[in-house]
């Protein structure tokens, strides 16, 4: 028998292990590149809780447990758990502190909630028996012991699987509802998530230093002298556990409210700077366009009266080469791009210039990008749906060139109108390396600057999202495909400009 329950015992440790590099995983990035890095945390945790609950057992007297075990207990389980994070975790944020403080407090949460709920199932089931031998139901005194032996260690399997159980979903629901896990914590933050996790941990400390109590030399439980406290205390556990919980989600809806705020701060700066870049640009390449129109009528004059006057041979064929230089200087003052739509003219016709800057032998191929004269979707909508594509196509493809210079580089838009729907594709070469976070929707932005850069994609889906549209992307090869598809026409105004 006892045998048995040191084998169920391990077995939860064991699965508590588990849980801890599962846990500890879903936020901290490994530090060993080792498919083995969770299995030594699992096994670690396991014999250092197993032995210390060795050592803490030797050291307590008949069922008695000294307050100064206790706490060194409980410190020393916390410091542990640090020193597995710092040595198989790259643990030096803010959160790894929340995360061992509050692994801790879930684990005594659910073991003492679970401990007290079915501690009087447990004496319960044992009256019986007794009440059975009692009536001669029961008749041999082997199949009492038996009977005993099988009902309590079924009731403890039981207490065992509702620790594993409560402990296991309750730090599921953690991971799951901590979505910004890159989030870098402030120290206000840090005290709001740790305050009802330390909370949980004390009312657990608490617990263990007054839950036995010694009366005429003999323990007894504190419940039994006060039969109430098995309702009460564990109605203060669980919502000890549900502060935890709520906690955790209450600090991801202010995270993402403000992640919201921020992005809708920076997405309405650019659309206003967008519009006025591109009235400024429209303005001047329409002022171009007639200058280039009235040049090119006054040097056709100019080559004209170069022919019919009496100038010498030499002198003549050096103003005819002189006036084919300035057609030819013109002629490439036309827009390169022409798609139906200015704003998506200009946008391009800039983009495309300042990146060949960067990457002199860019292919960029808008032959099959037609916009429809029927084109109900805001102009200043499509440049920021182009803008943000374009800009991240051109840094993949820097990126490439710099790594190897002799792979072509291109960037290639496509669109197409099926009925009432708009669809816009964008494919450009890149290094094939796209680096995404579990749990994260976009692959991750490079630059240092992660707060206010890296939004590139979340500006397009909000942005087809008003036309009632989706985004999706997708990898083949080393070509990264772009895909929005959108209803054409007004979308849902958001505040941040007016189609007047």
């Amino acid at each position: 028998m006892y045998k048995t329950m040191e084998l169920l015992y391990m077995l939860v440790v064991l699965f508590q292990g588990y849980c801890l590099q599962y846990f500890l995983g879903s936020f901290l990035e490994n530090r060993w590149k080792s498919r083995w890095n969770g299995l030594c945390v699992a096994v670690l945790y396991t014999a250092e809780l197993y032995g210390l609950s060795r050592i803490y057992n030797k050291f307590s007297v008949k069922g008695y447990d000294d307050y100064g075990n206790t706490v060194w207990k409980m410190a020393l389980s916390l410091c542990v758990l640090f020193v597995l994070a710092m040595c198989f975790y790259k643990a030096l944020r803010p959160v790894s502190v929340f995360l061992v403080v509050t692994f801790q407090a879930v684990a005594d949460i659910s073991r003492y909630t679970t401990a007290i709920l079915l501690a009087k199932m447990g004496d319960s089931v044992l009256d019986i028996w007794n009440w059975c031998a009692g009536k001669g139901i029961i008749t041999s005194d082997k199949a009492l012991v038996l009977t005993l032996n099988g009902s309590i260690l079924a009731v403890q399997i039981l207490q065992y699987l509702v620790i594993a159980l409560l402990f296991y979903v309750s730090l599921r629901k953690i991971v799951k509802d901590f979505k910004e896990k890159d989030y870098e914590i402030r120290r206000t933050e840090l005290l709001f998530l740790l305050t009802p996790s330390a909370v949980g941990l004390f009312i657990c400390l608490l617990l263990r230093i007054i839950m036995v109590t010694l009366e005429d030399k003999v323990p007894k439980m504190l419940y039994d002298s006060y039969p109430i406290l098995t309702i009460v205390l564990p109605a203060i556990l669980l919502l000890s556990l549900l502060s935890i919980l709520y906690g955790v989600k209450l600090f991801q809806d202010m995270v993402y409210r403000n992640k919201i705020k921020s992005e809708r701060v920076i997405l309405k700066n650019q659309v206003r700077s967008m519009q006025e870049h591109m009235e400024e640009m429209e303005r001047i390449y329409s002022e171009i366009r007639g200058m280039k129109h009235d040049m090119k009528n006054t040097l056709a004059v100019i080559g004209q009266l170069s022919k019919e006057k009496n100038i010498f041979l030499e002198e003549k064929g050096e103003l005819q080469e002189y006036l084919a230089d300035l057609n030819q200087t013109f002629d490439r003052l036309d827009m390169r791009f022409r798609t139906g739509n200015t704003v998506a003219d200009t946008l391009l016709n800039m983009k495309y210039h300042e990146a060949v800057r960067l990457v002199p032998d860019l292919m960029m191929d808008t032959d099959r990008l037609v916009f429809p004269q029927d084109l109900k979707i805001h102009s200043y909508d499509i440049g920021i749906i182009l803008g943000n594509a374009v800009d991240n196509a051109i840094r993949a493809c820097r990126k490439l060139k710099e790594k190897e210079p002799e792979v072509d580089a291109f960037i290639r838009l496509v669109s197409m109108q099926k009925g009432n729907l708009l669809v816009l594709k964008v494919e450009n070469s890149f290094d094939g390396k796209l680096v995404r976070r579990p749990r994260e929707e976009f692959p991750m932005t490079d630059k240092p600057d992660k707060e206010n850069h890296g939004m590139g994609l979340a500006n397009i889906k909000n942005t087809v999202e008003k036309y009632h549209g989706t985004m999706d992307y997708m990898v083949k090869g080393r070509v990264f495909i772009l895909s929005m598809m959108m209803k054409n026409e007004r979308g849902n105004e958001d505040g941040f400009w007016s189609d007047k």
